[in-house]
């Protein structure tokens, strides 16, 4: 694939963005002060030169990942609001108006699979330079950190046995109707009926029948995977077609709610995780565990997150907390002093013992350092603003690097939108500047 280009020019025959625009608006000047060749050269990247169309504008694919978590908007619905806005278009680089599209919504697709966590991490890392640059971070921010552990939520249903059950034969038998393979008898009207009669005895606590009823859909469910099986014996190109799938089925077909070790939970995505938080409200989250680290200090623009990563395998906290402070301090370039952590990191992996803080504690602990223990709490709201306003809420995108993907993005879109009130903040703060005083008016 051919190296991205921007050769985007002004049409004279409309008016300049900049001319329609109020230059003053925040997301005008928050697209100032980032640095896009930084960012052109992390994402320009992952192309090499060759022959093909030439990809879009690095800038173009920056500034939607940016909309798109900043203001917590879906593929579709950003692609109408960028073809509305024009200061969505200026700040991804356009010069003069457009009323088309000059990508599609599945370019976005395309980019987040090209890039992986390993390049968006540069848009986390660009909104930490220019919270530093215009002042709202400053650099003893970075050094005293807390850190902390929440769930990131998966886009599925809530999993049940015999919804598992019923799903994995209707995807089978739909497979097979695609490849056709002729199947003995399907089962699909029996199998729906037996899964509503689950979800009504349980709900009448009518238990006996329930497992009676589990039990005809997994047999169901066996006969169906037993024959597609003997069908396909021999093929090799329906052998690796129906081999995903097929092992998916038979765990599904065989697990239990007792067994130990990982389950499968969704078939399209089999990679979530059962995850107990101890809240009353949801004792389980069906997800993937993901690091937070915000400032134990108070900065001027706000709490910025400073580092965001996804751990599959429900690790336990202690054990990702040294991988955690060293990707820190990779990404800042600032060593920590202190941390702050909660009780589920006792026992961690830190190699600096005396850097970590556990709240509680009470050897070691002078005045400053309870005032700052006492900040630990910070990182709660920041993780609610996350899940509740910038997608970390549920994630929708597919498999492990989806995950990881969508943590990165939700951190760098919260940092914007930080910066783009502080950049707010700062010309309110000029115009009362530079206006004269009102001359006091004496009545009587």
């Amino acid at each position: 694939m051919a190296k991205p280009r921007d050769d985007r020019q002004k049409d004279l025959l409309r008016p300049a963005l900049e001319e329609i625009i109020d230059l003053g608006h925040s997301l005008v000047r928050l697209a100032r002060e980032i640095d896009w060749g930084f960012l052109d050269k992390r994402f320009a990247g992952v192309c090499a030169a060759g022959a093909g169309q030439p990809p879009l504008p690095t800038r173009l694919v920056a500034g939607l990942f940016i909309l798109k978590h900043m203001h917590d908007l879906a593929d579709e619905v950003l692609c109408a609001r960028w073809l509305e806005n024009p200061y969505y278009q200026f700040f991804c680089g356009e010069l003069s108006f457009c009323h088309e599209l000059p990508f599609d919504r599945s370019s976005m697709t395309h980019w987040r699979q090209r890039l992986g966590e390993e390049e968006l991490v540069a848009l986390l890392q660009e909104s930490l330079s220019v919270a530093h640059k215009t002042g709202a971070l400053a650099t003893r921010d970075l050094e005293r950190v807390v850190v902390d552990t929440t769930v990131q939520p998966k886009a599925i249903a809530h999993p049940t046995d015999a919804r598992l059950c019923h799903r994995a034969l209707e995807k089978l038998v739909d497979l097979a109707k695609r490849n056709e393979v002729q199947l003995r008898q399907s089962y699909r009207r029996v199998a729906k009926r037996a899964a509503i009669m689950v979800g009504r005895y349980i709900h009448a606590h009518q238990l006996k029948r329930a497992r009676r009823a589990l039990k005809f859909l997994r047999i169901r469910l066996g006969r169906v995977i037993r024959d597609i099986r003997r069908k396909i014996a021999g093929n090799e190109g329906l052998n690796e077609r129906f081999a995903t799938l097929l092992a998916l089925a038979h765990r599904v077909r065989f697990q239990d709610h007792r067994q130990r070790g990982h389950k499968v939970y969704a078939l399209h995505a089999p990679e979530v995780e059962c995850i107990g938080k101890g809240k009353a409200r949801a004792p389980y989250e069906f997800g993937c565990k993901v690091s937070i680290a915000t400032p134990a200090t108070k900065p001027k623009g706000g709490q910025f997150v400073l580092h965001a990563k996804a751990l599959h395998g429900n690790p336990f906290d202690g054990h990702t907390l040294g991988p955690v402070i060293a990707d820190l301090e990779k990404l800042t370039g600032v060593e920590t002093s202190r941390i702050h952590v909660d009780k589920g990191y006792r026992g961690h992996n830190h190699k600096e013992k005396f850097r970590v803080w556990i709240t509680g504690q009470a050897r070691r602990v002078t005045r400053p350092i309870r005032r700052e223990m006492k900040r630990r709490a910070a990182v709660e709201p920041v993780i609610g603003h996350l899940k509740a306003e910038h997608r970390m809420g549920r994630n929708y995108l597919k498999g492990r690097n989806g995950d990881r993907i969508n943590a990165v993005l939700a951190a760098a879109g919260y940092n914007f939108s930080l910066l783009l009130r502080w950049l707010a903040r700062l010309l309110r703060a000029l115009i009362r500047a530079l206006m004269p005083p009102s001359p006091q008016v004496q009545i009587g």
